[in-house]
């Protein structure tokens, strides 16, 4: 068969959330980088929800911003719907979401890819990968093109060996009707790279004509609007509103009449489904105590009148799917445009995977998205990332990079993967962070926008406002650490308002600010207010960071104890089953790893302390730390 040739420094294997990150970070670092997808018109296509954030979601958005990758740029652009998500709750667990326009979200990424310098777009299939020596060396099309390239970087979201299930009718499909990628899939078993079957899906879509919205629950958008870009410049404006309904009795009676419909429990379906997102069927059969489950109405974009029903994703057969949303309040008349569908793919072990999500057995072979088997496309953007960052890096002969769970939600997420690897579809929480005080999504810009200058993928322009940010900041809590509030009739009743204590001597503000009852946007009507212009974002970062000073310090102490362990290098060709002392259990563990560190060693499921004590006692014997 003859191909025609071409080159390029990387090739990255598909055109999502993953695979855009990963294309344009190459690029700006300056390598040739060729960026395959089945279809043009669906880069950057939300499958699922058209939503970017969420909680923990969101924190990966802004640390991925404040280093230079470009969804959040984007996510800014094409917002229809903001809203910061536990708002109630301390600011370690709040998120910013925002629901998207999912065509314009595509328009605008495509439109950024296409004029990206050393980045080149190209329509085409993936069909396998050649590899000598234990390293990858080329990548092989549909369209019989050889391309010879230095990295790999696959993206494939839930394409590989895909197949789609509404009810009895299966198709092998990817995403949206479009096709699978097979061949792919057969190639990677062929290179001994360890695939599995996960499972996901998404519900169905709605015309909004057929909805009674004056049956539902109004859920509106924030009033003041936080971007998700630390270097936003545009106004941010709500132009829709979302929607809640409800399941009831008749609902959950349909569905448990229908489940031997269901190719999720009669068999059919073989891949693992997410935990966190289960299916309306899962959840009715799962918690039958539930007298209901909530259905939230979002739309899609502000040129269609399709509406998506998060909560209520489904395998069932299309007229079981009319029959039970019709049994909902302002559902009646639904119609669907769309049916909800599950989808089984191939996904790598990420337990093969180093921090730099480089493949252990292929030299020049990443990872990054879906594929490692996360959910998600906030999950997957920061893998696409820190796999393009390692492919650069790699070619130019410099030192790998990687983020430690002390220092961001990123670095937590690639920590768990190729640690704890993940049995079912990964999704980032908050929980999932030992220091979620200190990694908040406020303060992204504070601890990785230095890495991102470095790594010469933020641009100087952006790191140039981040510094101007943080001397205003600087100033202003200079200003307010002097500010003593007197004990005035006016303030006091203010307090005797809000249910504190009244005061009788003047007060430092940074002491009142403490309360949990107290802001500073009531404090500042008791004190000579700034000269700076501050935004409301900027004050509720210098509100957090004097409420909760004390709590950070302590948890400052812990993470320093933590990186102090994670100082502590294991050699990669350590052989684990030569250390006398050591578990059978956490030999074997030890060896597939291969942990960079004590640190990453101990977070290793079968690794106990005892283990632990004898590689310090090994480590000491041959002074390696």
């Amino acid at each position: 068969m003859k191909f025609l040739n071409c080159d390029a420094d990387v090739v990255v294997i598909g055109a999502g959330h993953a695979g855009i990150e990963a294309a344009v970070v190459c690029a700006k670092l300056g390598k040739k980088t060729v960026l395959l997808t089945i279809s043009l018109d669906k880069i950057a296509n939300m499958p699922c929800n058209p939503s970017i954030g969420g909680t923990a979601k969101g924190h990966l958005v802004r640390e991925l911003d404040a280093l230079g990758g470009v969804m959040a740029k984007v996510a800014d652009k094409t917002t229809i719907q903001s809203k910061i998500l536990n708002r109630k709750k301390g600011p370690s667990v709040r998120s910013l979401r925002a629901q998207i326009d999912r065509v314009n979200y595509h328009l605008n990424m495509k439109f950024l890819l296409e004029k990206q310098e050393n980045l080149f777009l190209k329509q085409d299939e993936a069909v396998g990968l050649e590899v000598k020596n234990s390293k990858v060396c080329g990548v092989f099309t549909k369209s019989n093109v050889y391309i010879k390239t230095k990295a790999v970087i696959v993206c494939c979201g839930t394409f590989l060996k895909a197949k789609t299930f509404v009810g009895s009718v299966t198709a092998k499909n990817g995403p949206d009707l479009m096709p699978s990628s097979c061949e792919l899939s057969e190639n990677l078993k062929s290179l001994n790279i360890n695939l599995r079957r996960f499972k996901t899906g998404t519900p169905a879509r709605v015309n909004k004509r057929s909805i009674n919205f004056s049956e539902l629950e109004v859920q509106e958008g924030d009033e003041k609007i936080h971007s998700f870009s630390f270097f936003n410049e545009e106004k941010i404006t709500n132009k829709v509103c979302c929607f809640k309904a409800y399941t009831n009795e008749k609902t959950h009676e349909i569905i448990l009449k229908n489940l031997d419909r269901s190719p999720l429990f009669a068999g059919i379906i073989k891949g693992v489904g997410p935990r966190y997102c289960p299916s309306i069927e899962d959840k009715v059969v799962r918690f039958k105590d539930k007298e209901r489950h909530q259905i939230f109405v979002e739309p899609i974009g502000l040129n269609t009148n399709e509406m998506y029903l998060q909560g209520m994703s489904s395998s069932m057969p299309l007229d079981v799917q009319i029959e039970y949303l019709r049994t909902i309040k302002g559902f009646e008349k639904i119609e669907v445009m769309r049916p909800a569908y599950a989808i089984e793919y191939d996904c790598c072990n990420p337990l093969d995977l180093y921090k730099t999500l480089e493949f252990k057995q292929i030299s020049g072979l990443y990872g990054a998205g879906q594929f490692n088997g996360t959910s998600g496309y906030e999950e997957a953007a920061v893998q696409g990332f820190v796999a393009g960052v390692n492919a650069a890096r790699k070619i130019n002969n410099e030192s790998e990079f990687t983020l430690t769970r002390a220092s961001s939600y990123i670095g937590t997420l690639i920590d768990d993967l190729v640690t704890k690897g993940c049995n079912e579809p990964y999704r980032i929480m908050t929980a999932r962070s030992e220091f979620r005080l200190l990694l908040r999504q406020d303060n992204a810009d504070k601890r990785l926008c230095e890495i991102g200058l470095k790594l010469k993928t933020l641009s100087k322009k952006d790191y140039e406002k981040f510094c101007e940010k943080q001397q205003k900041i600087k100033t202003e809590k200079e200003r307010l650490k002097k500010v003593l509030i007197k004990p005035t009739k006016e303030f006091n009743e203010k307090l005797k308002e809000l249910n504190t204590n009244e005061i009788k001597t003047s007060k430092k503000l940074t002491e009142l600010i403490k309360r949990p009852q107290l802001s500073l946007e009531i404090l500042e009507k008791f004190c000579e207010p700034s000269q700076q212009n501050l935004t409301f974002e900027l004050k509720e970062e210098i509100e957090t960071d004097f409420k909760y000073e004390e709590f950070v310090k302590k948890q400052q102490q812990k993470m320093l104890k933590l990186t102090n362990v994670e100082k502590i290098k294991l050699l990669k060709e350590t052989d684990y089953e030569k250390i006398s002392g050591l578990r059978k259990e956490a030999r074997e563990k030890l060896n597939k790893i291969k942990p960079e560190s004590l640190g990453q060693a101990s977070r290793i499921s079968g690794v106990n302390p005892a283990d632990i004590a004898v590689l310090l006692i090994y480590l000491k014997t041959r002074n390696v730390r």
